[in-house]
């Protein structure tokens, strides 16, 4: 019998409105002559061997635009209701990897406005979480980086969708329905240096990042 085949997929959140940034959707916003999510995507493409991204109807267009030639297998996971905030989006691009390689499969899952997400420490992550639901890194003692986890696919959506159902507005409330590992800032940063953890609001955080990326 074939051995069956572990993928590693990542799961990119980009169905925020950008609500700070302006009048453009930052997710495709050209980051140094880069679209942002491409430079995400690009980040984790040595981690993770597929790709989901989650996103709005109206952005997938763009998105796929920005993502052309992408070298590993991309897959779309739709807001059936847009704008229910990051919750629903980790949950239904999880759903996506559900269907794809089953619920045990583990994914990681990171914002589109995170381009500076370290490769090491996703593979770290992935390790961490390999006998567990998830593994999430934890900063001062206090900041869960949900929206920089590794999860398994069906039991994190299902939480998400208990969550959502019980009118749960915090994100790190479906992370106490599982099994899951703190992987805090001391350990995190053996693999990463802080900016890994940076996302992208603003303009002016913007410019600053196109700064250092020359």
């Amino acid at each position: 019998m074939e051995a069956e085949e572990h993928h590693r997929y990542a799961v990119v959140i980009a169905g925020g409105r950008s609500t700070r940034f302006g009048d453009r959707d930052k997710a495709v916003a050209p980051l140094a002559g880069t679209p942002m999510i491409r430079r995400v995507a690009d980040r984790l493409l040595d981690a993770t061997d597929r790709l989901v991204v989650n996103c709005r109807p109206d952005q997938r267009d763009a998105i796929a635009n920005a993502l052309d030639s992408y070298p590993n297998p991309v897959q779309y996971a739709e807001d059936e209701d847009p704008d229910l905030g990051p919750m629903a989006g980790i949950r239904t691009g999880l759903r996506g990897v559900e269907g794809w390689g089953g619920p045990d499969a583990l994914a990681f899952v990171v914002a589109c406005d995170m381009p500076f997400v370290e490769p090491s420490l996703v593979e770290y992550l992935f390790d961490r979480a390999a006998d567990h639901d998830a593994a999430v890194p934890r900063l001062d003692d206090e900041w869960f980086q949900t929206t920089q986890a590794a999860y398994r696919a069906g039991p994190m959506a299902d939480a998400c969708d208990d969550a959502l159902a019980a009118g749960e507005g915090k994100i790190i409330a479906p992370l106490f329905e599982l099994d899951y590992v703190v992987v805090e800032d001391d350990e995190a940063l053996e693999y990463a240096d802080e900016s890994t953890f940076e996302n992208i609001n603003t303009e002016e955080e913007f410019e600053a990042a196109e700064r250092r990326l020359g």
